[in-house]
């Protein structure tokens, strides 16, 4: 049990932990509203107290680390909330200081603070969503020994490791390790409030914009510049974190970074940050994407699909309009290209269209309907725009859209797609839903009757994510360059604020141009 000198009472007192959750990744070239309805799941306001412990308690989630530490040391815990958004535009002020004044309010007879934050959250009024919490906190705490876990997808900006006392970041993409990465971040804190240890960061950036479709730590470069973190940690380091960075934000810190901690060793932190930094810069050409045409894409999947000696369903990737990136959920163009080349036995997860959800809901299951389908929010960061697709077919399902996941990222947790209708066509049956999720497990299927080990073609809105639950069940991949804010094409964006030379929009030859 960990305990605190009381001195107004003279006594040992439970160590008052606060383990709060203030989790965006912001996309600045989405149209979709971050309010704070986007943050509470479908609540009245998120989640808070005892609510929050019995929900997160033995997930595979950031707080979940923080529980399982908290708990083995019998500390008072408290949770003033946990806000979680998926990916979206920048965050509406008013939800932001909505967020923010929950957690203020319980510093008051703090011992240890646990933040879980992501590291890219841009509100409307400040770019650095993270740092600007800190520098509150640290307005009212200055000596409060902060642990804060970060995405691997973090900006980082240099309030977030100079306010916080240990920083961790994820290891893996797709993130399967968050409970380790605060677990980790957890028990520096404790071992620095109990004066075991003195957390000593350093932390530098690269001047590269990591395409995320080339950031899966199954692949190179990422995969053995993150295995080189964990032995560095192993090595004596308490805690080293390569961050690929976020590129669909256009703020000056977007891009690649590592932050190093070490018990007070600044020079080992030093080097050990300057060695991953120069590692990643070398390799920068490996992260780069290569786009492919869509029409080719989809005659490859096809080509792949009528192999009927194959098992497994070919999965086409929608990867240009990925909610866990920030996108609309609702461009057409890859399920038209799969139309008009006639892609039979296809299940599509998902288009997001509430207003189809209801007409179908309205028409009834059995019945036939005609949808406007898709297509419905502008997109002006784009040139380019995506229409609905005019679809007749039948209501197959309708469901609440809710199931438990199964997977390693977010196990113990319930998926909420919203109320979901399947439309079949006889050919493709296609999931309308009416809540912006990523489609990782295959749950998400098998929750309206759809078996996708049983399909000839999977249809996902999805980037690396999908490999946790269904990377093992495809026969083949075909990433499918469609439209959306979420674009591997930096030339459909238009970056002005992000800090410039940088690669790879810029030709740079050493880390240092100008």
């Amino acid at each position: 049990m960990a305990y605190i000198v009381d001195s107004s009472a003279g006594r040992e007192v439970p160590m008052r932990i606060v383990i709060a959750q203030m989790s965006h990744e912001t996309n600045t070239f989405s149209p979709v509203i971050t309010d704070l309805a986007r943050f509470s799941g479908g609540r009245e306001r998120p989640l808070q107290g005892d609510d929050a412990i019995n929900i997160y308690r033995d997930t595979a989630s950031c707080i979940g680390g923080y529980l399982a530490v908290a708990e083995r040391l019998e500390g008072d815990i408290h949770i003033p909330i946990a806000a979680g958004a998926a990916p979206s535009g920048p965050v509406e002020d008013d939800a932001y200081e909505y967020i923010t004044a929950q957690i203020l309010r319980a510093l008051d007879d703090c011992d240890a603070l646990m933040l879980d934050l992501h590291g890219a959250m841009v509100t409307r009024s400040h770019e650095d969503g993270e740092g600007e919490l800190l520098r509150r906190i640290r307005a009212i705490a200055p000596d409060l020994p902060i642990a804060v876990s970060l995405d691997m997808h973090a900006n980082i900006f240099p309030d977030i490791v100079n306010l916080a006392t240990i920083v961790t970041g994820y290891h893996t993409y797709p993130h399967v390790d968050m409970f380790e990465t605060a677990e980790r971040a957890a028990r520096v804190l404790i071992a620095a409030v109990e004066n075991q240890v003195r957390p000593t960061m350093a932390w530098g950036n690269n001047p590269m914009l990591p395409h995320v479709m080339r950031q899966g730590t199954d692949d190179f470069p990422n995969r053995e510049l993150q295995l080189r973190a964990q032995e560095m940690e192993t090595d004596g380091a308490l805690a080293v974190s390569l961050f690929t960075g976020f590129p669909h934000a256009d703020i000056p810190q977007a891009g690649l970074s590592v932050v190093v901690a070490t018990n007070d060793d600044v020079e080992l932190a030093e080097r050990l940050r300057d060695e991953l930094l120069e590692s990643a810069w070398n390799e920068r050409s490996a992260f780069v994407y290569t786009v492919e045409p869509l029409d080719s894409s989809v005659a490859k999947a096809k080509q792949l699909g009528n192999v009927d000696q194959a098992d497994g369903p070919v999965v086409l990737l929608d990867h240009y309009d990925n909610t866990a990136s920030g996108g609309t959920m609702d461009t057409t163009d890859v399920l038209r290209e799969v139309l008009r080349q006639e892609l039979d036995d296809v299940a599509v997860c998902a288009i997001y269209d509430p207003e189809a959800v209801d007409a179908m809901v309205a028409a009834g299951v059995g019945n036939t309907v005609t949808l406007s389908l898709g297509g419905k929010l502008p997109m002006p960061a784009l040139s380019r725009i995506s229409k609905p697709v005019e679809i007749q077919g039948r209501v197959r399902l309708i469901s609440d859209g809710r199931f438990p996941t199964t997977i390693a990222m977010g196990r113990g947790l319930t998926t909420n797609m919203g109320r979901t209708a399947v439309l079949s066509t006889g050919s493709v049956d296609i999931m309308v839903v009416s809540r912006h999720f990523e489609p990782v497990d295959p749950g998400c299927f098998r929750c309206v009757g759809i078996e996708p080990t049983e399909r000839r073609f999977l249809l996902l809105k999805s980037r690396i994510h999908y490999r946790v639950g269904f990377r093992d069940i495809a026969r083949e991949i075909v990433e499918c360059a469609g439209l959306g804010v979420c674009t591997s094409d930096y030339s459909e964006i238009k970056f002005e604020h992000v800090r410039r030379p940088i690669y790879p929009l810029d030709g740079l030859n050493t880390r240092d141009s100008s």
